[in-house]
């Protein structure tokens, strides 16, 4: 059960992953969110970059379930994502990092419109829309992520926010 402060917010942090609102998080709902992605963004899925997200996203699932599904059942419960922050990232932000680093790399990838290695702001806050952000939140939180303020986003900057972002200190 969710008890303190930082579990509540780790809680909240669920939904983002759950991008069916089913109540757990599986396998689909990262392919689901790179499908979302390829959509906005007009890239096919058999591309170099539609495959290397696709493989990023899997990537992903398959850490995160490593960590935090206990039972097996290939499903990520509300309990089983805060139980896993709490006592398996929370001190490892930057493990966290590396399972996220193959999938946000391949979606900076599909957001980089025009090749240089990262993504303007505007469509950092496009791919962020994509993932379920609402537009009205998505916009300031891109603009946050340009850490050096050049107007782009880069790797440098979406994997530690990300890995901060989900292990929330206390």
């Amino acid at each position: 059960m969710v008890n303190s402060e930082y579990e509540r917010r780790i809680a909240a942090r669920f939904t983002t992953f759950d991008q069916d609102g089913n109540g757990h998080i599986d396998r689909s709902d990262f392919s689901g969110a790179a499908k979302a992605l390829l959509a906005e963004f007009g890239v096919a899925a058999r591309s170099d970059k539609g495959q290397a997200l696709y493989g990023g996203a899997e990537a992903l699932w398959q850490g995160l379930a490593g960590i935090a599904d206990r039972d097996g059942d290939q499903r990520i419960t509300r309990e089983e994502f805060v139980t896993a922050a709490v006592k398996r990232l929370r001190d490892e932000p930057d493990r966290f990092a590396e399972i996220a680093r193959p999938f946000l790399h391949a979606a900076l990838d599909v957001a980089d419109t025009d090749g240089d290695g990262t993504a303007t702001v505007a469509d950092t806050a496009r791919a962020l829309t994509a993932f379920g952000v609402p537009g009205d939140v998505a916009r300031p939180v891109a603009a946050a992520l340009d850490t050096d303020g050049d107007g782009k986003v880069g790797e440098t900057e979406i994997v530690p926010a990300f890995a901060r972002y989900f292990t929330v200190p206390e």
